[in-house]
């Protein structure tokens, strides 16, 4: 398990609960020591009890805590980067999700082994889409679902999307886009600093 992943747990639980309820998660994993460096590599069963551990101290289920701590990496202030990165994935929520392929690929770019599970964007219906999440990181799906809720909110798209539990790791995301200008998205900037671009 990428030390990048559970160093995002971690920084989620400090971030949105505080740092008590992290010392708790910690202590409840059975963990050595409090924090995860981003660049090692640590066993699966640690990824397992982390979030048993939260599971408990949050008194949320696995799926809401990965569904939330994929919210939190787009709509965090400390997360500026990311949402910057996936907001050029396509002026439209639609252009967007159909960048989601490449997804994996530009995460080597930036973290060389991080290895993110393929993903498969189907073209069900009109304003109706299929995303296949590949097997390789357990829980990917619902961290992915909490991605897309935060990036539909801001592109100001109204969705309707729900994520299966999956079989052998793998895990499908249906997405029913019901209007693309449903609200007023947030600001976005083609520089850090620069003009903010036109939403979509």
């Amino acid at each position: 398990m990428h030390g990048l992943i559970l160093r995002t747990f971690q920084v989620f639980v400090q971030d949105t609960y505080g740092p008590e309820p992290w010392r708790r998660i910690v202590d409840g994993a059975g963990l050595d020591a409090p924090d995860f460096e981003a660049m090692l590599n640590y066993p699966q069963d640690i990824f397992t009890a982390v979030v048993g551990a939260a599971e408990v101290e949050l008194r949320k289920p696995p799926d809401a805590f990965l569904e939330d701590v994929g919210t939190y990496l787009v709509s965090h202030p400390n997360s500026e980067g990311l949402r910057r990165l996936l907001r050029f994935g396509g002026v439209d929520f639609i252009e967007f999700l159909h960048s989601l392929e490449d997804l994996p690929d530009r995460a080597r770019l930036a973290v060389a082994d991080l290895e993110l599970p393929d993903l498969d964007l189907v073209d069900v219906a009109p304003n109706r889409f299929t995303l296949l999440v590949g097997a390789g990181l357990p829980g990917f799906g619902f961290v992915l679902l909490g991605v897309l809720r935060a990036m539909a909110d801001d592109y100001g798209a109204l969705v309707l999307m729900e994520c299966d539990g999956g079989t052998l790791g793998r895990q499908t995301i249906a997405i029913t886009l019901i209007e693309t200008a449903y609200s007023q998205g947030r600001q976005f900037a083609l520089a850090a600093s620069g003009a903010p671009a036109e939403e979509g």
